[in-house]
């Protein structure tokens, strides 16, 4: 798959501890911030906040396993995914803040317990199995990714799973990360497996005692505000903020706002 890189980035590439390799995407200056997106994205879904980011953090902006400049593996487990996000970690150095959007924050999250080099730590609506959706919705997704459908499949993903509106999806069909996400289709049925296995247990993150942020959208799925709050009581340093009137897609619908509550509490921590 091509992607594009911003112009002030550059890749570097390094290995997972199962041998795939895992490209991270470092931009700006100051102390390191790691960005693990979400389903159906690569690194480019930040472009929106990068701006602001870049002004105050050397920001590695990492392709999850299965797109953009990284490999992958023949199979897929949420434990892989995690010990990328870990390498990455180690790779920006100490005092670390982490920023996982959905199924990346479980993959912050879930990385968390297992590193001292974190200084603070941002969740934006990681589902942690607390998000109800159509019981059919894997198989029609993975019906579609079968018959080469792959936008229809983003649609139907967005829509029904993210709880996009219809105007959300034409807004991000519009942005450069779109052909990003054509090409990384095939990962989201295998993501949506993991996160309706998944089972929160609170007790494992209670040693997770960096600041941690939660973010919230006033107007998604009423599960992504169980979750935030779940894990904001679970670890030791937890706070949520919700966003009026936004959804899953805050970093494209309200940037000004996303990055205000992002920047506003990683200079607190």
């Amino acid at each position: 798959m091509t992607t594009t890189i911003p112009t002030a980035a550059r890749a570097e590439r390094l290995v997972s501890s199962d041998g795939t390799p895992i490209a991270v995407w470092r931009s700006g200056e100051g102390p390191p911030l790691v960005l693990v997106h979400g389903a159906a994205a690569d690194h480019t879904r930040w472009r929106p906040v990068l701006p602001a980011l870049e002004e105050r953090f050397t920001v590695l902006a990492m392709d999850r396993r299965g797109r953009g400049g990284s490999g992958d593996a023949d199979r897929y487990a949420l434990a892989r995914e995690v010990e990328d996000v870990l390498a990455v970690v180690a790779h920006a150095g100490d005092d670390v803040s982490l920023l996982g959007h959905s199924h990346g924050a479980m993959c912050a999250l879930e990385g968390a317990r297992l590193t001292d080099r974190l200084r603070a730590l941002v969740l934006y609506e990681p589902p942690l199995g607390f998000v109800r959706w159509p019981e059919d919705v894997v198989g029609r997704l993975e019906g579609l990714l079968a018959a080469g459908r792959r936008e229809e499949l983003l649609a139907v993903f967005m829509g029904e799973v993210a709880g996009l509106p219809a105007d959300q999806i034409a807004l991000m069909r519009a942005l450069p990360a779109w052909q990003g996400r054509i090409g990384a289709a095939h990962t989201i049925p295998r993501e949506e497996r993991v996160n309706r296995a998944y089972a929160f247990d609170a007790e494992r993150f209670r040693a997770v005692g960096v600041p941690t942020l939660l973010l919230s959208g006033g107007d998604s799925p009423h599960g992504f505000r169980v979750a935030a709050d779940a894990v904001a009581a679970a670890v030791s340093d937890g706070r949520v903020v919700v966003m009026p009137g936004q959804r899953h897609a805050a970093m494209d619908t309200a940037t000004e706002l996303f990055t205000r509550e992002v920047l506003g509490f990683l200079g607190r921590s």
